[in-house]
């Protein structure tokens, strides 16, 4: 990690890193509030190589996380998931239950949603707190049904589950109780059938940001554990004040246990200013629900009123996620307002929400996310008074809190770790002990589990085991030939292949697979064997061998595949088949992907490198797709989907496509107009200027500057004599073109 990461994290964030980038085992990061568990998700993607998702129970946790619902996501309906394949004989179908069959059957997964779960190696759940251990479960079926993994739990994609089971429990309706009891102890997630099948890892962030105080800091550490001492409750008790003291007191909020307390304190607050309403709308597009609103769509505001900002300026840090401010004038769509404690006068400014859903890039197979709606308005609420519960993950310089009998075990917690220093504290009622106990469950939990000296013998354990999945996973093509078996069984009946000779086409590279299965089984068997006799060398130089035999194997079957898919789009109603078949070339770049990724995995893991990178075999990968792409184009340049089927007869004559572009650079159009007026990929056109450079008829300077042309020149000159323009494009780092790069190499030639 970067220097400036490792200053904001602890040594058990670094630790979490290296658990999720080197093992495939279940993660269960939890921490204090104020540990930094938000920051460590927001550079999450900086960090690591695996392809993620991030899902969350609620519309806002999602929204904060900068991911999805996992209802959405999964496409699970209302109602309660049951672990077994059909609703006991002895229970009512109607009282809101699901289970594996109605998943299956009644709300299957489309193509895309199936091919964004086969994409993920990791799913990360946020504020996992709230999630139920049966919803785990039906996250684990979705993911094992669409992976076509049920050997292991989640289809073998790792989990990094993130929260703090001391605040927002999971809620269990009444009528769901007797049932679920049937299958968990509990509701809380760990209880989850599928977790317990390969258990997780608990890191404990123990470096607290939030509060500096020490006193406070221990004082927080007992209530969470249930053993405040009497000197504990009566330092938090010195800071009573009654309701005299308390109405002298500005720029505080109070905390709340409930919604209808601190809407009513907001708004009898807002009603006794003097100043005039003012309505500001919130900007809406596309899809954006409502469950999802950060803030009110209609917001009213008064000059006098006590706000406070729900996000955190990223651009002049100026406020924080909690910070209190007054509005102080309010002239047409201009809301300025004075922020606490500093009394800096501040314009107001939309803030703009995003909604995405995750989907797959059409051109490099890879996990992708969509905006589908946004949100934009001031990023500010009434503050008077806030619930508890939505307190959650803001941080406050001061607070009154009324610790009544209403607080639920932990809540005192939670409420009194929202602020910075004990010297923010305002109790409304003193604290007696009968208010302030945890769940017994959740200590009990935490205190078996955490187990930090344990983890770098966890860790050895882990990546052994995560090397040996790896060389099972990569060197296994069943599930390419299954899929195919599965395509050809299920969409025969919908297309009518006249042409005999498109027929085999996935039979012919299932065949070739399937002629693979006992030279793989052995390669596996001779990997394992190296593996558990500690031989780090020659199990590499196998790895090696084995990966380049099969990657071109893989890379044979996948020009078949994409020239199959080229031709199919030529005929009528077959979109069916062609569902099928993207699936499939997904599944081909996902086990090339791998093949790829393996080697440098398991060498880094046993030679102790943490750092991987793979961003030039993605570029690679890339190029190589994208040539092979323009190289079949070429074959069917009239190619669209519903199209109907090509006539025959012979090609008209006309300038090529080589000399269309050509005379278009001449014209003095740059690559991308080109690209773009031709419909054509950039790739395509620089590939036609390379062979202009090559026959002389453009100079390179115009087509590549000289000081790029400088600096490809001394890379060719310190490579070996015999190399290819992949090993070019690798020593640059992908910085250019195969074209470029091609077209330096002939310049170099000539000279």
């Amino acid at each position: 990690m970067t220097e400036d990461i490792n200053m904001e994290m602890s040594r058990f964030a670094e630790t979490t890193l290296q658990f999720i980038n080197s093992t495939s085992g279940h993660i269960f990061l939890t921490g204090k509030a104020g540990t930094g568990k938000t920051t460590f998700l927001k550079n999450l993607e900086k960090h690591t190589h695996k392809q993620f998702a991030i899902v969350a129970p609620t519309g806002i946790a999602a929204l904060n996380a900068g991911g999805v619902t996992i209802h959405s996501q999964f496409l699970f309906p209302l109602g309660t998931f049951l672990p077994d394949r059909s609703i006991p004989s002895d229970f009512n179908v109607d009282e809101g239950f699901f289970t594996q069959n109605t998943l299956a059957r009644k709300h299957p997964l489309n193509s895309v949603r199936k091919q964004v779960l086969r994409s993920i190696d990791l799913l990360v759940i946020d504020e996992v707190s709230m999630l139920r251990a049966d919803v785990l479960d039906a996250i684990d079926y979705r993911l094992r049904a669409a992976r076509g993994n049920f050997k292991r739990s989640f289809g073998g994609v790792q989990l990094l589950l993130i929260g703090d089971l001391y605040q927002l429990p999971p809620v269990v309706r009444r009528n769901e109780e007797s049932m679920l009891q049937r299958y968990y102890p509990s509701a809380w997630f760990y209880e989850s059938l599928a977790l317990k099948q390969d258990g997780f890892v608990y890191i404990e962030l123990d470096k607290i940001f939030r509060q500096q105080d020490d006193l406070f800091i221990n004082i927080l550490n007992n209530l969470r554990n249930n053993t405040p001492t009497e000197s504990d409750i009566a330092e938090l008790n010195s800071h009573y004040k009654n309701e005299d003291e308390i109405r002298k007191v500005k720029e505080v909020i109070t905390l709340t246990t409930h919604n209808y307390k601190a809407d009513e304190m907001n708004k009898t607050a807002l009603q006794e200013l003097p100043s005039n309403s003012h309505y500001f709308e919130a900007q809406i597009e596309g899809e954006f629900p409502e469950s999802m609103f950060p803030v009110q769509e209609r917001l009213e505001l008064k000059e006098g009123a006590q706000i406070m900002f729900i996000r955190n300026d990223s651009e002049n840090q100026m406020y924080f996620n909690g910070k209190l401010a007054t509005v102080s004038r309010i002239q047409g769509n201009t809301v300025e307002v004075l922020l606490a404690e500093s009394h800096t006068s501040f314009e107001l400014r939309r803030e703009r929400w995003e909604n995405k859903k995750y989907t797959i890039n059409k051109s490099t197979n890879d996990l992708d996310d969509e905006v589908v709606g946004s949100f934009s308005q001031y990023p500010v609420k009434l503050a008077w008074a806030i619930t508890v519960h939505k307190s959650q993950g803001l941080t406050f310089e001061k607070a009154i809190i009324d610790v009544g009998q209403a607080f639920t075990g932990g809540q005192v917690y939670v409420a009194l770790s929202r602020l910075r220093s004990i010297s923010g504290l305002i109790l409304r009622s003193r604290i007696h002990s009968g208010v302030i106990s945890a769940d017994n469950q959740i200590v009990s939990f935490s205190k078996n589990n955490n187990k930090p000296a344990e983890l770098p013998e966890v860790m050895r354990q882990k990546q052994s085991e995560f090397i040996s999945f790896l060389i099972d996973k990569t060197f296994d093509f069943s599930g390419l030939v299954k899929e195919m078996g599965y395509i050809t069984k299920s969409k025969k009946e919908t297309i009518s292949l006249k042409e005999v000779s498109m027929q085999p086409v996935l039979e012919q590279i299932s065949i070739s697979l399937e002629g693979e299965r006992e030279n793989t089984e052995k390669f596996r068997w001779q990997l394992q064997n190296l593996l558990r006799a500690d031989d780090q060398e020659k199990l590499l130089e196998r790895i090696k061998k084995g990966s380049d035999y099969y990657k071109k194997i893989l890379e044979e079957n996948v020009k078949k595949l994409l020239t199959h898919t080229a031709e199919m789009k030529q005929h009528k109603r077959v979109k069916t088949y062609l569902n099928g078949l993207e699936e499939l070339d997904q599944l081909f770049s996902k086990t090339l992907e791998e093949v790829d990724k393996s080697q440098l995995l398991i060498e880094g893991i046993l030679k102790g490198n943490q750092s991987f990178d793979f961003s030039i075999l993605a570029k690679v990968r890339l190029a190589e797709r994208g040539r092979l792409l323009d190289e079949i184009k070429a074959q069917f340049p009239d190619s669209k989907k519903g199209s109907g089927k090509k006539k025959g007869g012979r090609k008209k004559d006309g300038p090529s496509t080589y000399d269309i572009t050509l005379q278009m650079w001449k014209e003095g159009k740059d690559i991308e107009t080109i690209a773009k007026e031709r419909e054509l990929v950039p790739g395509t056109i620089e590939g036609h200027l390379a062979k202009a450079v090559q026959s002389g008829q453009i100079e390179i300077f115009d087509f590549i500057k000289e000081e790029d042309v400088k600096l490809i020149s001394k890379a060719i000159e310190e490579l070996p004599k015999e190399f290819t323009s992949k090993d070019l494009f690798g020593k640059l780092d992908g910085k250019y073109s195969y074209a470029k790069l091609r077209a330096v190499m002939s310049y170099v030639e000539l000279k």
